[in-house]
């Protein structure tokens, strides 16, 4: 765990209908990076984990790499949350910047009126299952996830996205969620 995987924005991040599986393949890649950093995931595990993912895109299923590793690991559902969190810190001890974990994110308030007005981050959220957990105008927003690299795809995104309309930075935090608040914000925000 001594190497760190730089997260940076893409210089040429894709701006058509391609940008959800664009992310969703960034975010595969990355996060299999990651697990080869920390140690996380054997070879064979990885392999299955691209197999798992690719069928539940192609399903249109939304679908998160910790959970899918957690799963494919054998862990019973009473154990997700705590092998969940294991998984999440394991990725992001080995990538800069380093989301904090927020264990209240779910008890925010959704941003109905932020997703009306970014109808297509809306539907990247759900597909890396990186919520927005709050938005006050346009200054500041947040998202998350168990995924801390889907979280610092999403931020970009939303970065790229508010400054395209409105040719402004605004601080976008990205953290990570415990299995509990995800689960809740991914039925109260997709309904899932």
């Amino acid at each position: 765990m001594s190497s760190s995987i730089p997260f940076a924005a893409e210089a040429n991040a894709p701006k058509s209908g391609d940008e959800i599986d664009a992310c969703l393949q960034e975010c595969l890649e990355k996060t299999i990076k990651a697990y080869t950093a920390s140690g996380l995931a054997t070879t064979e595990e990885i392999e299955r984990l691209r197999v798992r993912f690719k069928q539940k895109v192609e399903a249109d299923q939304p679908a998160d790499l910790v959970e899918i590793l957690a799963r494919l690991q054998g862990t019973e559902e009473e154990r997700m949350g705590i092998e969940v969190a294991r998984i999440s810190h394991g990725i992001a001890s080995v990538i800069t910047p380093s989301p904090p974990l927020i264990p209240f994110a779910g008890k925010l308030i959704a941003p109905s009126a932020f997703y009306e007005a970014y109808t297509q981050l809306h539907e990247l959220s759900k597909a890396l299952l990186s919520p927005v957990i709050f938005a006050e105008d346009t200054d500041a927003i947040g998202t998350g996830g168990l995924n801390p690299i889907a979280s610092l795809i999403m931020s970009d995104r939303i970065l790229q996205a508010v400054n395209r309309r409105f040719a402004i930075r605004p601080f976008v935090t990205a953290v990570r969620l415990d299995y509990e608040s995800w689960n809740f914000l991914g039925r109260k925000h997709y309904g899932l």
